[in-house]
């Protein structure tokens, strides 16, 4: 049963009161924390929880140990993900035990899985709450149920329908620069190896008008970068059409609208899977120079037989057909994929196709896994035809060809000046930058050698380019070097 609106309202206003209560009584507000794993769209989630919890009055801390609570986001696609979970989940038994008021609070993919909410409940029964994925409207209600209760229990509001479809829901962006917002929810494809219709549920569509309003005030408010956020994001307005909605939009309509912002600078969009991938949103693709000239296709395998085992619903032949469709419609479109070795049933022929596969494309960039099986798949239980070493040589091999491929992609951009969006300074070099091209390469670049007898680096104008520069900036840059993941070069102006 849904939170109807007044309830959600009473929810908002009691947190908000208590939070006002605890900053009168402690001198200082109360703080939040949330850790996510996973993919774009829980880090999109993440930033709608954290602008709902300042709304109704929190702050948020510097980390886990100076927060009052603590949520997790979580994510089940990756084996690693859980590990990483339980491990940081564990370690905060004595945290949540320390002060009464502290709470612990899980969302995401795990708690709505049968299994990792049994597991939530039975080894970790000191968390205060479980939240569906994409359930950030019911944060208020989880926060006033497990804060209002006289003895300890875990608030399971997994059962419930999920609050997303509120469009004041605020956000708090981690860059001021770059707006993830997400189109839909949910996925319809059931690959045979992959949780996300199980955690996510099934695909719903975004209003197209409320996206567009999203999309303008992200970008009034300085977002110079979009990028919009779906399982199947190609497969946007599928569930509406079949529920009589005819004139719904399409994912390239969309676009195409997001794409006409006259002070947008790029637009992005993940994940593309091949069997919705249309002429008319190829036709946009090479349309518009916002629209990055890059997509993310995932392949998974170039054997048939197994994109059949995967339910993938597409051949390599299909596939090879779109990547021709997108390179005559964007010359120069970088792509990127993802791949699995070791899918259960894998034999050498298998492995020999996708190694085919990857010599006719030469991916510029490439995700590679070795097959996790997730609990509750229909693969789960598929019997393995080869042995973790000859899997393991397999992904060895696959990773190698790859990388050839990465480098010789990054080696043909040596010696061109190309457009960098900046996300700040380098983790490991406060006097290197980074950023990502249009083609979404990874480049990292220098100031060029003009200083000053202070020893600052200096515009044409004579200003420090050190203070000029900053996240958000436009760029040019000459790419002197290349990486097998990343570029090098010398910043050569603004754009």
């Amino acid at each position: 049963m849904a939170t109807n609106k007044k309830d959600i309202e009473f929810y908002i206003d009691a947190i908000r009161s208590g939070a006002d209560g605890f900053q009168l009584t402690e001198k200082q507000p109360l703080s939040y924390f949330i850790r996510t794993f996973g993919c774009q769209q829980n880090d999109n989630d993440s930033e709608i929880a954290a602008g709902l919890l300042e709304f109704i009055g929190l702050k948020a801390a510097p980390c886990i140990e100076d927060a009052d609570i603590v949520i997790f986001n979580t994510c089940s696609v990756r084996e690693n993900a859980d590990r990483r979970f339980y491990g940081n989940l564990g370690n905060l038994k004595t945290w949540r035990s320390e002060e009464k008021h502290r709470r612990i609070g899980v969302m995401g993919c795990m708690p709505g899985l049968d299994t990792h909410n049994t597991m939530l409940k039975e080894s970790f029964p000191f968390i205060d709450f479980l939240l569906n994925a994409g359930d950030m409207g019911n944060l208020p209600r989880a926060l006033y149920e497990s804060g209002s209760q006289k003895k300890h229990s875990i608030v399971d509001l997994t059962d419930q329908a999920k609050e997303t479809g509120n469009p004041s829901l605020p956000v708090k962006r981690e860059s001021k620069h770059r707006a993830l917002i997400s189109i839909m929810s949910g996925c319809n494809n059931f690959c045979s190896y992959c949780i996300v219709p199980y955690a996510r549920g099934r695909e719903t569509s975004r209003d197209p008008l409320l996206i567009l309003a999203e999309a303008r005030a992200a970008v009034d408010n300085g977002a110079k970068e979009i990028m919009l956020l779906g399982q199947n994001v190609n497969s946007y307005g599928n569930d509406k059409r079949r529920q009589g909605e005819s004139d719904f939009p399409s994912f390239a309509w969309l676009m195409e609208e997001i794409a006409k912002f006259p002070d947008l600078s790029i637009l992005r969009y993940m994940t593309s899977h091949p069997k919705d991938l249309s002429d008319e949103l190829i036709e946009v693709i090479g349309k518009y120079e916002t629209i990055e000239s890059h997509v993310h296709l995932p392949l998974q395998s170039g054997s048939n037989r197994l994109l059949k085992q995967m339910n993938r619903r597409y051949t390599s032949e299909h596939y090879l057909e779109l990547v021709d469709k997108l390179r005559s419609a964007r010359p120069g479109i970088s792509i990127s994929t993802d791949i699995i070795v070791g899918f259960p049933g894998e034999t050498e022929e298998d492995f020999e196709d996708t190694l085919r596969i990857m010599e006719t494309v030469k991916f510029d960039r490439a995700f590679t896994f070795i097959y996790s099986p997730r609990s509750g798949t229909p693969a789960a239980g598929w019997e393995q035809s080869a042995s973790d070493a000859e899997i393991q040589e397999r992904f060895e091999r696959l990773l190698d060809l790859q990388n050839k491929h990465s480098l010789e992609s990054n080696e043909r951009c040596v010696g061109e000046n190309i457009y960098v969006l900046v996300s700040g300074l380098s983790k490991n070099d406060d006097k290197i930058f980074s950023g990502r091209s249009k083609d979404d390469r990874l480049v990292n670049f220098s100031l060029p050698d003009m200083t000053d007898s202070a020893g600052q680096d200096l515009t044409s104008r004579g200003e420090p380019l050190s203070s000029t520069i900053s996240d958000g900036s436009e760029v040019f840059v000459r790419i002197t070097k290349a990486k097998t993941h990343s570029l090098e070069g010398v910043f050569t102006g603004l754009a």
